[in-house]
């Protein structure tokens, strides 16, 4: 049966927004979290990017559910036995609890510290083998490393927990999804492509777990709902591999008029039809999904989960 949970956007709610927010999804009946990790956000409407293993060691204090990033990009703005070592203690604060996910980013979060931002394939290879270190790492075993893209010497990580962080892949095309199928412990996308997953689990993905993500605005107001997705999250929006290239949430903001609410209007769940929200998220289990996550944008935060707890999720654990 598939799993809901709920998708913490550090884009646009601060860390104690953050927290509370996970604390109204375990109460809702969600069964995990998902959390960004983003240095910037989109755009400034969105307004926040705290630092997400600050995050999580609040959450792991605030709720008992699961969480995972979606997703760390462990090759450029932050060494790969750094993050490990990130992944290890969440896993240990969360009792076992945590997955990180990995993909191979986004020019936005990852270029700050002044470095090449690589082609996409250099950025496979760096994904693939920033994945060897980190599970070397997670053993506690002392780890030396002289690879293509990076070095490790005399690394151990004393705080490691009972077993090795399980690592999921993100991937939006063929070549990144051969890659989650061969190395990854699980598979992530955010659209609802059976291909996708029948790709992944040929490949070697087998029985790991395929998850995906999906954003909604609830509100009583579909119009004002449409708007606010305009404003805040036109990005999803955009065409092509700009999401991956553009280096600046200013650069975003010049793409704006790019997207109209029309197109919002008819791509994004937006309003309180309750048939809209089961029929988006029941897609992601038709394509095969085990697990999906969902966000909410905007401040209404609390009326989304009401409305989920009584009327969308009762239908989903029906179906």
């Amino acid at each position: 049966m598939t799993e809901y949970g709920y998708f913490l956007s550090c884009e646009e709610f601060g860390p104690a927004e953050l927290v509370e927010q996970a604390r109204m999804a375990e109460q809702a009946g969600f069964r995990s979290l998902w959390i960004s990790d983003h240095y910037h956000p989109w755009n400034d409407a969105q307004g926040q990017s705290a630092f997400v293993w600050s995050v999580i060691g609040a959450l792991s204090e605030a709720v008992s559910l699961p969480v995972e990033t979606a997703v760390t990009c462990p090759t450029v703005r932050i060494h790969p036995a750094v993050v490990a070592q990130a992944a290890a203690t969440s896993a240990v604060m969360t009792n076992g609890r945590f997955r990180l996910g990995v993909g191979t980013g986004e020019a936005l979060n990852e270029h700050i510290l002044g470095h090449v931002w690589p082609p996409a394939t250099v950025r496979m290879e760096m994904l693939e083998e920033s994945i060897q270190i980190m599970r070397r790492l997670f053993t506690g075993e002392e780890v030396t490393h002289y690879g293509t893209h990076y070095k490790v010497e005399n690394a151990r990580l004393y705080t490691v927990p009972d077993e090795p962080v399980p690592i999921d892949i993100s991937g939006f095309g063929p070549a990144a999804t051969k890659l989650a199928a061969r190395v990854g412990d699980g598979y992530i996308t955010m659209m609802p492509q059976e291909s996708m997953v029948e790709q992944f689990r040929k490949g070697g993905g087998g029985g790991k777990p395929v998850s995906g993500g999906t954003k909604v605005c609830y509100g009583t107001d579909r119009d004002e709902a449409v708007r606010l997705v305009h404003r805040r999250w036109f990005n999803e929006f955009l065409p092509g591999e700009m999401s991956q290239i553009l280096p600046s949430p200013k650069h975003f903001e010049q793409l704006e008029p790019l997207v109209t609410e029309e197109m919002v209007r008819e791509n994004a769940v937006c309003g309180d039809d309750v048939d809209e929200h089961v029929s988006a998220l029941k897609a992601f289990d038709d394509a095969g999904f085990d697990r999906v996550y969902v966000n909410q944008i905007g401040p209404d935060q609390r009326g989304f989960f009401d409305f989920y707890r009584t009327k969308v999720l009762p239908q989903l654990q029906q179906s």
